[in-house]
């Protein structure tokens, strides 16, 4: 049978060929075919007869046809077929298509459709043939048969496609069907209806089988729908990264969150690489990722950013788009610091993932082969650090990061750059050289510039690895040639970041000491500096074998440096050798300038406690320097030969021997030989080094002993001495002036730690502070009789922490105890100097210890205030105890101030209220806010407040700030904001001067003395604050409904979680109207509590501007604008806007009193004139900001109520006379007195904006009257 039909398909007509194959039955021929191919024999042949001899135009033939094409089908599904023999059926399957009619194509898909639904696909080789029958149909001009009615060819295709996709795909063909899909041509809604589909599948298949399907899916997408494409894939790995790190079960992603971490990650990366690919080849792509990304970041870049999100825009973004991220993460960080600051906030927004804690596990996340991510990390590592380090203040100097918890967003920025470039150095070995490179480069050329944060993590790199920098050695070497021209402290913080590779590296270090030779005989004074420097740090780090261990100065060594251990102690006898080589080149610079002498002095004595067999040699070197400047007969007055320290070169005078830090050295070093080196091990060694310990605590007896009975006549410093800077003796006696207080604040320190509290010694230690004080005093009263106090810049003290607490618990026990047992009151007047008695003086003393330890010992704060309890048990260990044990502390101050209020008004002591005020502030920091430690603060800090009144501004303003920075932390200040200014308003009184104000008396604290501008001031910062963190909130919700809006789901129940933002921020909003409405009544002073309402008023409206248009944004939905928010306006026309005009007149009426009594009282004085024209002009530049805003505010109203069809304008009185006239008298009386045009343009734009009588009455109405 198939010959024949072979034979007859040859044949010029197909008659015959027709006829054969009607008289066959359909089934029999179908079997034949498959009979046909199963054998792999002329399958194609036979097939082309038989659609030869089946034409379309006849019914028998189409259906014939459609027989052969649903057999065929199941043929190439079978997998029984031979490759070859599939794929030519197949090919010929696709040629034939176009020519069935609409009806039977209709049929066939929906036969695909079936096959496809009921799982029956065996290989998925028949999907081929798919999309072609699908153009095909949707190709037909005429209306198909389709289910019970007729549809167009299009509309059969998209039910079709509908019914496809919403049925049941087998798991393992679902990549086949993307693929197929990407072949038919689809409308944006057919692309939709594929699109969801996909993504649903992408929970139903193992994690292996998901980057292929999202290739699929992204090259799908060029089709339209990039952006659903894109969100579905990030918000997939993105909740499976949630299931992994929460480990939860029970859900559909089960399956995927129990596989090890490594493989989730290596399948991320995977799709990262796919889906960078797929934006190589389209650019819309990586337009929709980078707006997605922007989108999300509007409202909360922590809430839509995830880790794999992170990890794909670093594969994306290169360094010139870099800018918007590094925006978005100080952004971040402000957001953070702002929630921490106000419990409003936080009651209102949930927990929030810090932006370092995403990236760093983007980071960690990386050693998973994400190769294409590092280059990322890397860029934007550097890029944090170069835009947020810390930057240059005046004097040079770059501004210290505290180790407090209060960092500004800047330095989070810059520790999570140096933090990426740390990890990603630590995981990926590829990137080390590019990072060490980098750093290295940066220490070099911006040596102008402070890079200690750059050096930080230098150091940090080397103490992790210094063996890897091995392979690094020729750029460390090469950035030593630059040493000569670094500044000192750059110098300092290279060579100590890479000490642990000098011991691991006999070249590097040899290198080193090559350079700091040469460096030591430069011409520049800065190159020998640095020269001292290195040599002192290499004498520090190489120990000789003997050296006692010192552990608070000891370098720790972590694992991975065991063989520099090791070879340290191997050669501890080289390290000798070399160390007193070193020895000798610097006792070359003790003949060279003052700085270089400084620093050698300053380092010696850190190089003793780390290297403490090389005491023998320092001691040595110090005593024959110091003989040289000491006066050896014993009957000679003064015992130290000043006049050597002092360099004279012609007109110039300056130090050469900086006597005072010598002598300190020798102190320290002394103290510490003896409690430390004193037992020594050889016989001959301890003769010696005793002997030099005596002839040094002689000397310095000696010293003491003379210093003391020396008069200041003796150094011709007396009274009468010249001190003037601008002579050559003026200079001098500085100089000599400085040495002598530098001497006996060291021989002070000496003298009390031998003195074992004897008397002889005590007495010995006043003599010296005496002689101390008195030229102190002679420089003080020279110094205020000058022009200038610049050059009276105060020394460093030479006094040790060490010293000063001892003497401090000497005489007091412990300044607490002092302070709390003998108050201020009940001191002998006679005690008292200068206005400050020693309990204040104790007071004063722990209010900077307290400063301090919050500011640079965070971590310690606990021992500390253990330390300061000392009732408390040594072992109790409590959660909380920090809480508890600050409260103990506040009782007692709170004690302290509330005696110091009761006293007598005579007695009040506003500085010691102050410090009291102070310390209650630092220690209320260390309060748990959720504590009921934190609420009995705040409740006994607002009823001083209210209950206690006193007219000093300082102590007012320390109160008022503690009483708003514990409520912030409790809830919202708006209605203390509230109370306060009708304080306010009752003391200063109205600006209608007819009215008389009823006084309200919430606080006592607020009166005359502090209302204006104390507490105004104070009021209208933390109104700024509240208004802040309002605008925060609508931004918030902008960026969320811009969210929405995007997508289809944008409808009411998609706003509904909005509705308690809305109301809390109409709240707020509405509370300080009212705050405002009692401020624009009231008489200020003329100053800066006009300036700042003005621009407080100014954001205020602002803000209502910004809500008003976010209602504009979301009022398409049913919800409409909720009442309170019409109530807010309402508010806002009735009791605000009128009163603003109201306020703008009266500053303008006191402006022109202000210019007319001037010019009356100083006729002929144009520079009055001018400072009185120049200060209310500043005064008044606000005013057409405000009538801006509120005239925006107005605008935007309109437009609400346009489109909300409720009228909101009703409440709103319109300006009907803004007369912005040029005022002739007052533009003459400025022309002539300045002879400037900028007085005519400013009074011009600034206006009068004076207002109908109606608006300046009405609000009277509402005033407060007896």
């Amino acid at each position: 049978m198939d010959q024949k039909i072979l034979s007859l398909a040859g044949e010029k007509t197909a008659d015959k060929l027709q006829e054969l194959l009607q008289a066959v039955k359909e089934d029999d021929l179908a079997n034949l075919l498959q009979n046909q191919a199963v054998k792999g024999k002329a399958a194609g042949a036979l097939l082309r007869a038989i659609f030869k001899g089946s034409p379309c135009s006849e019914e028998a033939g189409a259906l014939r046809r459609l027989k052969i094409y649903v057999r065929s089908i199941q043929l190439v599904e079978s997998g029984d077929l031979q490759k070859e023999v599939a794929s030519e059926i197949l090919g010929l399957l696709m040629v034939e298509v176009h020519n069935f009619p609409g009806s039977l194509l209709v049929e066939l898909a929906s036969e695909f459709v079936s096959v496809i639904k009921e799982g029956r696909l065996k290989n998925g080789k028949s999907l081929e043939l798919l999309p072609i029958i699908l153009t095909t149909l949707a190709a037909k001009k005429e209306n198909v048969a389709y289910g019970k009615g007729e549809l167009s060819g299009e509309e059969c295709k998209k039910q079709l496609i509908n019914t496809l996709c919403s049925g049941r795909w087998d798991r393992q063909y679902v990549i086949q069907l993307t693929s197929m899909f990407k072949d038919v041509p689809l409308a944006a809604e057919e692309v939709e209806f594929v699109t969801e589909k996909v993504l649903r599948m992408f929970s139903k298949l193992s994690l292996q089988e998901i980057p292929p399907l999202v290739y699929q899916l992204l090259v799908f997408s060029s089709k339209g729908n990039r952006k659903k494409a894109l969100e579905g894939i990030i918000t997939f790995f993105n909740e499976l990264d949630k299931q992994h790190n929460e480990e939860q079960s029970g859900d559909e992603l089960l399956d995927r969150v129990t596989v090890p971490a490594g493989e989730l990650r290596h399948v991320e990366g995977t799709v990262i690489l796919h889906i960078v690919f797929a934006i190589k080849l389209d650019c819309e792509l990586g337009r929709e990722l980078l707006k997605h990304f922007k989108t999300g970041q509007q409202g909360d870049f922590s809430n839509n950013t995830c880790p794999f999100s992170i990890a794909l825009l670093l594969s994306i973004t290169r360094i010139q788009r870099f800018e918007e991220q590094k925006a978005s993460i100080i952004k971040s960080f402000k957001d953070l610091q702002l929630l921490q600051g106000s419990k409003f906030l936080q009651n209102l927004v949930p927990h929030r993932s810090c932006v370092s804690t995403l990236i760093l596990e983007v980071v960690k996340n990386s050693v998973h082969s994400w190769d294409h991510v590092t280059q990322g990390l890397v860029e934007l590592g550097f890029i944090l650090m170069d835009s947020y380090g810390p930057k240059k203040i005046l004097d040079g100097k770059a501004i210290e990061t505290s180790s407090c918890l209060s960092k500004k967003p800047t330095q989070h920025a810059c520790k999570l750059g140096a933090d990426i470039l740390l990890e990603t150095f630590k995981i990926h070995e590829m990137i080390r050289q590019e990072i060490l490179e980098q750093v290295f480069n940066r220490v070099v050329t911006r040596a102008s510039s402070p890079i200690s944060h750059f050096l930080d993590l230098l150091s940090n790199i080397i103490m992790y690895a210094p063996l890897v920098l091995q392979s690094c050695s020729a750029k460390v070497t090469e950035t030593f040639d630059y040493l000569s021209f670094l500044p000192l402290q750059t110098v300092q913080g290279l060579l100590k970041a890479v000490q642990p590779l000098l011991k691991v590296s006999m070249s590097v270090r040899d290198s080193l000491i090559l350079v700091l030779r040469k460096a030591m005989f430069a011409s520049q004074l800065d190159a020998r500096k640095a020269a001292v420097a290195g040599f002192l740090l290499l004498l520090k780090n190489f120990k000789v074998l003997g050296s006692l261990s010192s552990s608070q100065c000891s370098q720790s060594i972590g694992a991975s440096q065991v063989h520099v251990d090791v070879h340290s102690r191997y050669n501890s006898v080289a390290n000798e050798t070399f160390c007193l080589e070193i020895m000798d080149s610097l006792r070359r610079c003790l003949g060279q300038q003052a700085d270089v002498r400084l620093i050698l002095y300053e380092g010696f004595y850190d190089v003793l406690r780390r290297n403490s067999q090389l005491a023998n040699s320092i001691m040595q070197t110090l005593l024959s320097q110091l003989k040289q400047y000491y006066e050896p007969k014993p009957d000679v007055l003064p015992p130290l030969k000043l006049e050597a320290c002092i360099l004279t070169q012609g007109d110039r005078i300056c130090l050469q021997e900086p006597l005072d830090y010598l002598l300190c050295c020798v102190q320290h070093c002394l103290a510490w030989c003896k409690s430390k080196v004193m037992p020594p091990q050889q016989e001959k060694e301890e003769e010696e080094e005793e002997g030099v310990y005596q002839d040094l605590e002689d000397l310095l007896e000696s010293i003491t002993s003379r210093m003391i009975k020396s008069e200041l006549e003796d150094f011709e410093l007396d009274k009468s001495a010249d001190f003037s800077q601008s002579t050559g003796v003026g200079i001098k006696n500085n100089i000599c002036a400085s040495l002598v207080m530098g001497v006996c604040e060291v021989l002070i320190e000496y003298n009390f730690s031998i003195s074992n509290f004897s008397k002889n010694k005590f007495e010995e230690v006043l003599s010296l502070f005496m002689c101390y004080k008195k030229l102190s005093d002679i420089l003080n009263e020279k110094a205020g009789k000058g022009k200038t106090k610049v050059a009276n810049k105060t020394n460093d003290s030479f006094l040790s922490m060490k010293f000063v607490s001892d003497l401090l618990t000497a005489l007091f026990r412990v300044l607490i105890w002092r302070y709390t047992s003998i108050p201020t009151s009940v001191e002998d007047l006679g005690k008292k100097e200068k206005g400050k008695s020693i309990s204040l003086l104790c007071l004063e003393g722990l209010q900077k210890i307290f400063s301090a330890v919050q500011q640079f010992f965070q971590p310690k704060i606990q021992h500390f205030l253990r330390a300061l309890d000392a009732t408390g048990e040594e072992g109790e260990e409590v959660e909380g105890s920090v809480t508890h044990r600050a409260a103990f502390q506040i009782r007692q101050f709170q004690r302290s101030l509330l005696n110091l209020l009761n006293s007598q008004e005579e007695d009040f002591n506003g500085k010691e209220a102050l410090l009291l005020v102070t310390v209650l502030s630092n220690l209320s920091k260390l309060l748990e806010p959720s504590s009921p430690q934190f609420v009995q603060m705040l409740s006994w800090t607002s009823k001083i407040c209210k209950e206690n009144s006193q007219e000093d501004a300082s102590f007012c303003k320390g109160l008022m700030n503690l009483l708003f920075s514990l409520h912030v932390l409790y809830k919202s200040p708006v209605i203390l904001l509230r109370d306060l200014s009708q304080d306010i308003h009752g003391h200063l009184g109205d600006i209608d001067e007819d009215v008389e104000m009823e006084k309200t008396n919430h606080f006592a604290m607020v009166n005359l003395r502090t209302a204006a501008p104390t507490v105004c001031l104070l009021v209208l910062s933390q109104a700024e604050k509240v208004l802040e963190e309002v605008d925060w909130l609508i931004t918030k919700l902008k960026g969320q409904v811009s969210q929405e809006m995007l997508s289809e789901e944008a409808s009411s129940q998609a706003t509904l979680p909005n509705h308690p933002i809305e109301k809390a921020i109409i709240m707020q909003l509405g509370t300080l109207l009212t705050f405002f409405h009692e401020l624009v009544q009231t008489a200020l002073p003329s100053g800066s509590c006009v300036d700042i309402l003005l621009k407080d008023l100014c954001k205020m409206y602002t803000i209502l501007t910004a809500l008003v248009r976010y209602y504009l944004q979301v009022c398409q939905s049913s919800r409409g604008i909720p009442k309170n928010m019409e109530k807010l306006v309402k508010l806002s026309g009735s009791h605000l806007t009128p009163l603003c005009y109201s306020f703008i007149s009266y500053i303008q009426n006191k402006r022109s009193q202000s210019l007319k009594y001037t010019g009356e009282k100083k006729k002929g004085k144009t520079a009055a004139v001018a400072t009185a024209m120049a200060r209310v002009l500043r005064e008044t530049k606000p005013i057409p900001n405000l009538i801006f805003a509120i005239e925006q505010y107005e605008k935007f109203l309109i437009h609400l109520s346009k489109k909300s069809k409720v009228n909101l304008m009703q409440h709103m009185k319109l300006s009907t006379s803004r007369d912005f006239k040029i005022k002739a008298n007052i533009l003459d009386m400025v022309l002539r007195e300045e002879e400037e045009d900028d007085g005519d343009d400013e009074d011009d734009d600034e206006g009068t904006a004076s207002e109908h009588e109606g608006q300046n009455k009405e609000p009277a109405k509402k005033r407060r009257k007896k």
